[in-house]
């Protein structure tokens, strides 16, 4: 065998152990902003009416909805400034996508899209290029919203729609800039509903949204929009074993990204649940060292001097051990469940606040010792995401 075939094999086997099997952001922070020159074909001159006359039933929703939709679909670019190992400034590009949902230039996208963004560029569907300014976001949902000013330009805004109200085997559409080509259309079905997907170790989709439509990367803060050319979701994430499309994309719930728009339209800030708690797992040889009646739960370490545990009672602990490699606080409350969900990480806490708004009173199940009790714990409001 000779020393080239060799090195090509080295490079075959390389590349197949170069494999990533996971949750990643359906966005293009490092990748192309805009895609490589493709050659066009040469284009059949014929009306829109003959056109659409040829269509089948299904053909004619798809280019309904694309025609009345892709206009308010935006093209998100981004500068950044990151530093590298010696600490030089690097300058770093991005891209993504976004919708309008108001006229006064108010669109809404990833938080991942924008993070740590220095300027933001939107391209509409009709080519027009606007600065855009950062308006905030819910970073533990992933969704950010951003503006833009018309001036006096007449915005095409999609219509929000009710994601509750879905149906697995649904139609959906996506529309997108996967790769730098902008205004894709991809269609498919929902798939499955109410997954909860964590999409990093402080993010994750609540009651996401399955869809084969093909998403990719780029296609970040997109709509997935249903037949009747409403938005119910923004494409956010992929599972993958390449980093492109397998059939399974994940979009946020619509419902919940109206409900932080509007907080950050009307106030400025997004309202979100507040428990006032600070926990460790249980579970295993803790559970049993510390004689715990249960199996799994969550250790009350410390319950936030006037917060809202606290007023309601629950207890944190009340003196220090060695555990391991760390010291903890014993002797305090094991919550075991949230209006009877079962929690047994700090995720299945904040999947259940993230469905709450401050003021709301939860169930909070504990053991006190041995004794199994509920106590009743009104919210408040925590002060940053």
């Amino acid at each position: 065998m000779t020393a080239a075939n060799i090195s090509n094999r080295a490079r075959i086997v390389l590349a197949s152990l170069v494999l990533i099997l996971g949750v990643y952001w359906a966005g293009a922070r490092y990748g192309p902003r805009q895609p490589s020159s493709v050659e066009a074909l040469p284009r059949s001159v014929a009306t829109d009416a003959q056109r659409d006359a040829a269509l089948t039933t299904d053909e004619s929703i798809n280019v309904r909805i694309y025609r009345q939709a892709s206009a308010a679909v935006a093209n998100i670019l981004t500068k950044a400034t990151e530093y590298d190992f010696f600490m030089d400034p690097v300058p770093v590009e991005g891209a993504g996508s976004g919708f309008v949902i108001d006229p006064r230039g108010y669109i809404l996208t990833n938080f991942h899209v924008v993070e740590g963004a220095q300027s933001i560029e939107v391209v509409l569907g009709d080519q027009s290029h606007h600065a855009a300014k950062f308006i905030g976001a819910d970073q533990r949902n992933d969704v950010a919203l951003i503006k833009i000013d018309p001036k006096g330009k007449k915005l095409v805004t999609l219509s929000l729609g009710d994601s509750s109200a879905l149906q697995v085997g649904q139609k959906v559409l996506a529309i997108g800039n996967p790769f730098g080509f902008q205004s894709t259309l991809t269609t498919g079905i929902v798939s499955a509903l109410g997954r909860t997907v964590q999409t990093s170790q402080t993010t994750f989709i609540d009651e996401a949204i399955q869809t084969d439509a093909a998403i990719n990367r780029g296609n970040s803060g997109g709509p997935l929009i249903n037949s009747h050319g409403e938005v119910i979701g923004i494409n956010s994430a992929i599972y993958t074993p390449t980093g492109t499309t397998a059939g399974i994309g994940f979009a946020i719930p619509i419902n919940t990204a109206k409900s932080i728009a509007n907080d950050l339209i009307t106030d400025g800030r997004v309202h979100r649940a507040f428990l006032g708690v600070e926990t460790l797992p249980v579970g295993g040889w803790l559970g049993e060292a510390l004689d715990l009646p249960i199996h799994e739960g969550l250790l009350v370490e410390v319950a936030t001097p006037r917060g809202p545990a606290a007023v309601a009672g629950i207890r944190g602990g009340d003196r220090l051990v060695q555990a391991g490699m760390r010291r903890i606080h014993i002797g305090g409350d094991v919550i075991v469940a949230i209006d009877g969900q079962k929690v047994a990480g700090q995720l299945d806490v904040n999947v259940v606040l993230n469905r709450k708004r401050p003021g709301d009173t939860v169930n909070v199940t504990v053991y006190r010792g041995g004794k199994k009790m509920d106590i009743p714990v009104k919210l408040g409001e925590r002060t940053s995401n």
